[in-house]
């Protein structure tokens, strides 16, 4: 599959969010800057951006309402993509995306206050897409590590990829990639170069993106 030319019969459907005005731990400098490159970048690759361009800042009402646009509009796409930039903590082996009015004290709070990562597969599922992607650069520090949720670990959880899905973390399963120091995090700095290059297939432009950030 040729990921990078912008095809004008194929309907390319992305979700993209940034959150980093986290409420009760700490912001995150660079998520909005990198949740907007990606958003710019898709929509040059001809994709239809959920909202129109990026969705930024998000409760955890909000989030649940742009996914569930999100599985509304794939129906019969081609191509589907959900992007997310921001807080991600993984508890029980399963990995959360984190809103930004996010308060959890106990282990049991994150299936209330959090997304559950594998409510944005089940959203692609039987759309009858050719190709899924779920990018998450969101493998940072847990901020809740003394707030409660001391079970969750650094980084997060190894995910088992649905057929015809791709799974690309900011950095390997279990471990923590930094937010960057430059505007944008390291991995969506080198996520955009190359799908703007001509003639790569996706696993080449992941290819590239790892060794980029490595």
């Amino acid at each position: 599959l040729l990921f990078l030319t912008p095809a004008a019969a194929e309907k390319r459907v992305a979700l993209v969010i940034g959150n980093s005005s986290y409420q009760n731990v700490p912001r995150l400098d660079n998520p909005r800057n990198d949740a907007a490159l990606m958003a710019e970048t898709l929509s040059a690759l001809g994709f239809t951006l959920i909202g129109s361009r990026a969705q930024l800042d998000l409760d955890k009402s909000a989030m649940d309402l742009a996914v569930q646009t999100f599985g509304r509009q794939v129906q019969g796409a081609d191509v589907a993509l959900f992007y997310y930039a921001g807080h991600g903590v993984q508890v029980s082996g399963s990995n959360y995306l984190v809103p930004v009015t996010a308060n959890p004290t106990r282990e049991a709070d994150v299936d209330f206050q959090m997304m559950d990562v594998n409510l944005v597969l089940r959203q692609m599922q039987g759309s009858g897409t050719r190709l899924n992607m779920v990018i998450l650069d969101a493998c940072r520090n847990n901020p809740f590590g003394a707030r409660g949720l001391r079970a969750a670990d650094g980084g997060l959880a190894q995910m088992r990829a649905p057929e015809g899905t791709l799974i690309s973390y900011a950095t390997q399963p279990g471990n923590v990639a930094l937010d960057g120091t430059d505007g944008h995090s390291p991995y969506t700095k080198a996520l955009a170069a190359p799908v703007r290059q001509a003639g790569l297939d996706i696993f080449q432009t992941f290819n590239q993106v790892g060794l980029a950030v490595k």
